[in-house]
């Protein structure tokens, strides 16, 4: 199986790393030279990685092909494309499957909305709709959800808008640390530590719910009991509800 991918970012680049470090059966992927760093940093890795500059050059030469270029230049590269016959996997947040399918008349089309850290082959990998292929490839790189159902991936595309700000916790954590005299690769262990094992935590105990494990983490006028307290009153859980919201009304236009 050849992959091809239009556009060469973030996301592109870590699926591509994962697929290296699992067992798919690849013959060769296609990459754009959009980005040039990436691109030779790949194929300085790789040698089944070949460096494209033309985008219907890669299309030709793979059966499947990621589209992971901006919605604003997806819409103006698309139309002048040919995918016939191609399965196509769209990484484009916010170019719709009716649009996309208006642009690039390919039968076979799903979307996609893997993460960066698909790199470590793990989190969770919306597919809409269901699509064998992209559920072949992407089922070895994380934990695959199918939807049939465009309006229900909005919600995931949404929630998938949290990285930053769940990363800009550790990131006040460890700082808060430092101020008060730790060493920085202390403060950083121990706030990566802590997370992990509280996602870890949160991942083995899920079938309890995690109202359950909202309660379980506090005792009566514990130093948890008063922290969750003091958030809710400044409505810091409101406020993500609030921007979630606002993301997904971003697919609602």
């Amino acid at each position: 199986m050849n992959l091809g991918f239009i556009g060469t970012g973030k996301i592109a680049s870590s699926i591509i790393l994962g697929i290296f470090k699992s067992n798919l059966k690849i013959n060769k992927i296609y990459i754009s030279s959009r980005n040039r760093n990436i691109a030779k940093k790949l194929k300085g890795r790789f040698s089944r990685i070949k460096i494209s500059s033309n985008n219907q050059e890669i299309i030709d030469k793979a059966s499947v092909i990621f589209l992971s270029v901006t919605p604003l230049v997806g819409k103006k590269i698309l139309n002048n494309l040919s995918f016939k016959g191609k399965t196509v996997i769209s990484l484009i947040s916010t170019i719709k499957e009716r649009e996309l399918k208006s642009k690039i008349h390919s039968k076979n089309i799903c979307k996609a909305i893997p993460l960066p850290f698909v790199e470590n082959r793990v989190g969770p990998i919306i597919i809409c709709p269901k699509n064998r292929i992209a559920k072949k490839i992407f089922s070895k790189l994380g934990l695959v959800i199918e939807v049939n159902k465009e309006q229900l991936s909005f919600n995931f595309w949404a929630t998938s808008s949290f990285m930053a700000s769940y990363y800009e916790i550790y990131n006040s954590m460890t700082k808060w640390l430092i101020r008060r005299g730790l060493k920085k690769s202390q403060a950083t262990n121990y706030v990566a530590e802590l997370f992990f094992a509280l996602s870890k935590d949160a991942l083995l105990k899920k079938n309890i719910g995690f109202d359950n494990l909202v309660s379980e983490s506090q005792t009566p006028k514990g130093l948890n009991m008063q922290v969750l307290k003091e958030l809710k009153k400044a409505k810091f859980y409101e406020k993500i509800n609030k921007s979630l919201n606002n993301v997904y009304k971003k697919f609602k236009k």
